[in-house]
């Protein structure tokens, strides 16, 4: 099987498989005070600290948790719950782990067709706010579907003018891009493990120092009695082993096997890329060729050996138009027929190459007359 498929989930880095090995042979409790306690312990904050330098913030401000999903479910509700008369803003592009958690009141701010957010709209719905209301923004990093960076420190700066606070889902971005919580200005981030080659089941959330956040899971008082509950000692372990082998990977590389892989499917169909405009993840590549569906597109590509996803993986088995897509006002009937490949830290340019072979194969069979007599 050719892994494409990277944005759903990263294959396991041997770096992350051994320290997760090693910590389930400690098999202790790291809020024990004896010594095999204090080195379970020693494997969490090692790790807490590995992920507060990727993102260039202080160890104590991070809290781990299950994944992703809770990271964002903790950072949203959690200010939401302390926050005096707050105004909720979001745009179509975020993760149903934030979309989920937002209020039905929650203003949508508009997206660009390249796939950004509309700078200008949302400082006009900023702009005509009433007096004591708190702006609250829930703006992600780098979007799982099309790859496009967020303008997310200009966002953030906005709403901090404003007296509000700006949430940002930082999963896709760990690892993949460079990260400073500080110069984003942003007050909440959350992160998973799995996107970047660790385990399953970890995640974490990055909190400014005065940010409201009112624990969600109340139990022990583990991690700092923001969120209760023994610590995944093994999965946080492999996380921490994931983020030290990441800073090391070659974003260029990554980004040419894309480019390679889009040079070879455009050479072959009259595709069209989604938010190729715009600085993108470097592995992250989105097109469509029309009346190429996306549901049979993934079918074909499993059967020819290569793992794709049309969107979410969260969304998988859901036969429907992508809401980020379908936000960025991208024709349904192109938005129908949009493809995901995703290429990561094990990949190799022959991926590229095979990934586009199965494609085009799939693709002559279902749509003949788009491909260019050439091919």
């Amino acid at each position: 099987m050719i892994y494409c498929d990277y944005n759903a989930t990263a294959p396991l880095r041997p770096e992350a498989r051994e320290a997760l090995g090693f910590a389930l042979d400690v098999g202790a409790n790291p809020s024990s005070v004896h010594s095999a306690g204090r080195k379970a312990r020693g494997i969490v904050e090692k790790a807490r600290q590995s992920l507060a330098t990727a993102i260039g913030g202080r160890s104590e401000d991070i809290v781990f948790t299950s994944g992703g999903t809770e990271a964002n479910a903790l950072a949203i509700r959690g200010a939401l719950a302390l926050i005096e008369k707050p105004v909720v803003f979001v745009s179509g592009l975020e993760h149903p782990a934030v979309s989920a958690q937002m209020p039905e009141d929650a203003r949508k701010v508009a997206l660009r067709l390249t796939g950004e957010i509309d700078l200008d709209d949302l400082k006009a719905q900023l702009g005509a706010l009433e007096d004591g209301e708190v702006p609250f923004l829930c703006l992600m990093l780098a979007n799982n579907e099309t790859g496009v960076i967020q303008p997310v420190q200009a966002a953030a700066q906005m709403v901090r003018e404003k007296g509000g606070y700006t949430h940002c889902d930082a999963v896709q971005a760990l690892g993949k891009i460079p990260l400073n919580v500080g110069l984003l200005g942003v007050d909440y981030a959350a992160f998973s493990s799995h996107k970047l080659g660790g385990p399953q089941g970890v995640g974490a959330l990055w909190f400014r120092v005065g940010a409201p956040l009112k624990p969600q899971l109340i139990g022990g008082g583990q991690e700092r009695s923001i969120r209760s509950g023994t610590e995944n000692v093994a999965g946080i372990a492999g996380f921490g082993a994931a983020i030290e082998a990441s800073q090391a990977a070659a974003a260029k590389r990554v980004s040419d096997i894309r480019d390679k892989f889009e040079a070879l499917v455009s050479a072959a169909a009259p595709v069209v890329f989604i938010g190729d405009t715009c600085d993108r993840l470097p592995g992250t590549s989105c097109f469509a060729l029309e009346g190429f569906a996306s549901e049979t597109q993934v079918m074909a590509m499993d059967l020819g050996g290569v793992a794709v996803s049309a969107g979410s993986a969260c969304s998988s088995g859901k036969v429907k138009t992508s809401g980020v897509l379908t936000s960025m006002q991208v024709e349904e009937n192109i938005a129908r027929s949009a493809l995901r490949v995703s290429f990561g830290w094990a990949s190799e340019p022959s991926d590229a190459d095979a990934a586009a072979q199965a494609w085009i194969k799939a693709a002559k069979r279902a749509v003949p007359a788009a491909f260019k007599e050439s091919a």
